[in-house]
């Protein structure tokens, strides 16, 4: 399958999906996210995958938001906000119910919503030069769509913190509280990132499939529509808000929001 921005390879039941946007940081609009969902449905059903590597091609990893997508955004109404959200949050979840297991190979930045594609896999892979930001909060807005996953990989403690303050923080601490599961230096990432492959793909491909989802099932509550739907409404809000569409323009206009107080 071609795509504009996905790149694609299959070698031995390995398939790998390159994020292929450099010029913009990888960052998302609509037509990646949709490609994104496209990709994963069809290889989650395709017979020959074992697992599914996602990549990116660049120096970072996925930056969130591409500045076009977010001008687009500040003028959306409420209800268009609402049909914006759920498209990513549609993806997320294709990604997450993926019947086929997937590892985030991250070999740069990743920022905001690219933090939700992350944590929507099943495990991640981390140069130890990358940075983590859920960067939210600076705009005037919450990552409500990508929290039921962030949740998940960071645990509630984590992301109070960094939910909160929108700091930046490095792989080790990725590491630390469990967003990432492996740290390695640039030259050996793709060696670990064979290391987990061979454990998959010497697996029962039934078992796999049947471990992801009861880990899924058991362990926390279900993302369900209605769960969606609240984290759906919860980005619409805040983006229709005052201070939402302050922190967005001001970004955009690359000055300090009326907020600050230094």
């Amino acid at each position: 399958m071609q795509y504009q921005y996905l790149l694609q390879t299959l070698v031995r039941g390995v398939a790998t999906l390159t994020l292929n946007r450099p010029d913009v940081r990888n960052a998302f609009n609509d037509d990646m996210i949709a490609e994104l969902a496209q990709a994963f449905t069809a290889l989650g059903a395709h017979a020959d995958v074992r697992c599914i590597v996602l990549a990116a091609e660049g120096a970072a990893f996925c930056a969130g938001a591409d500045l076009n997508w977010m001008r687009r955004m500040a003028d959306y109404s409420h209800a268009e906000n609402i049909a914006d959200a759920a498209q990513l949050a549609d993806m997320l979840r294709v990604v997450y119910r993926c019947p086929k297991p997937t590892i985030a190979r991250i070999q740069g930045d990743v920022y905001a919503g690219g933090m939700g594609l992350v944590a929507a896999c099943d495990m991640v892979v981390s140069v130890d030069s990358a940075h983590y930001c859920l960067s939210e909060v600076k705009l005037g807005l919450v990552p409500a769509t990508i929290s039921p996953y962030v949740l998940r990989a960071l645990g509630a403690r984590a992301a109070h913190r960094y939910f909160l303050t929108a700091e930046r923080f490095d792989a080790a601490e990725a590491h630390r509280i469990g967003l990432v599961h492996e740290m390695t230096t640039a030259d050996l990432l793709d060696a670990k990132v064979a290391e987990l492959i061979g454990a998959l793909v010497n697996a029962s491909p039934l078992a796999v499939k049947a471990c992801k989802l009861l880990v899924q099932d058991v362990a926390e509550r279900e993302i369900n529509n209605e769960l969606i739907a609240l984290t759906v409404k919860g980005i619409a809000d805040i983006r229709s808000s005052e201070e939402g569409k302050e922190g967005v323009q001001s970004f955009l206009q690359k000055r300090k929001p009326g907020w600050m107080l230094t």
